[in-house]
């Protein structure tokens, strides 16, 4: 991803266009996980999703973004992210994860969220358990005055202290009038050089563990977009955009979460 390296704060007029946003984008999101059904197709999860955002008054920003060709991620078991809605069928005992946009006014809300279909293993149930649990593991320390690694070292730890591994090779955002502003919000500890901003009052950013079962390591597909984990395991990934305020985190995306 390209972003400026430009921290936004957003003003109060601005974080209250973003919680509109936010709450279309929640809004969608459990759309989404209310169609993982077995049977349905990822198209028709996509469509239940685009539906709800047009009707809100808002736009799916990921129709289109550099190309992409629907308003859902929608990524099936070992695709961790970015999963092109299409034919695929899911069935019973697959895990689906769901990430969305929605533009309202000029501001963006994101969020994802990985669902079971029917009955899942005891595996899939706890990795998914898990990495929604980590984000807000990672989230304790989204106050002033901490940095931007203090998250994502504990999201790696809560995550690997569960017998997991976090993906490297992509991370959370900053996000305002743009999907993906500064900073990025890694899922690991800062390695050495890497920008690590303090977290002040009015930024907005999105905190995303993305977790597989087996190794971190990732391969994108031939079709340029969806991600799989290298290992093919279990992948699973969970996602809100979040205000920093002067006392604990304003979870943005939170209506109609589970």
């Amino acid at each position: 991803m390209s972003m400026s390296d430009t921290i936004y704060i957003k003003s109060k007029s601005e974080i209250e266009i973003m919680r509109q946003a936010a709450l279309i984008a929640a809004g969608a999101r459990s759309m989404g996980r209310q169609a993982v059904r077995d049977g349905l197709t990822t198209r028709q999860i996509d469509k239940a999703v685009h539906e709800f955002i047009v009707k809100n008054g808002a736009k799916p920003s990921c129709l289109g973004y550099a190309g992409f060709p629907a308003a859902t991620c929608v990524s099936v078991n070992e695709q961790v992210i970015h999963g092109i809605p299409g034919r695929r069928t899911v069935k019973n005992g697959d895990i689906v994860s769901i990430d969305l946009c929605a533009t309202y006014k000029g501001f963006v809300g994101d969020c994802a969220g990985t669902y079971p279909c029917g009955e899942v293993s005891e595996e899939a149930k706890k990795l998914i358990e898990v990495t929604r649990q980590a984000f807000f593991e990672g989230i304790r320390f989204a106050k002033v005055g901490y940095r931007i690694s203090d998250i994502g070292a504990a999201v790696q730890e809560y995550v690997e202290g569960n017998g997991f591994s976090v993906v490297r090779d992509f991370v959370g955002h900053g996000i305002g009038r743009s999907m993906h502003e500064a900073p990025e919000v890694p899922n690991y500890r800062a390695e050495r050089g890497r920008p690590n901003p303090r977290l002040v009052k009015g930024m907005t950013i999105c905190v995303e563990p993305m977790v597989c079962a087996g190794d971190w390591h990732v391969e994108i597909l031939s079709d340029g977009w969806t991600v799989v984990s290298r290992d093919r395991s279990l992948a699973a990934h969970y996602e809100n955009t979040i205000l920093i305020t002067d006392g604990e985190p304003e979870i943005l995306t939170m209506a109609d979460d589970i």
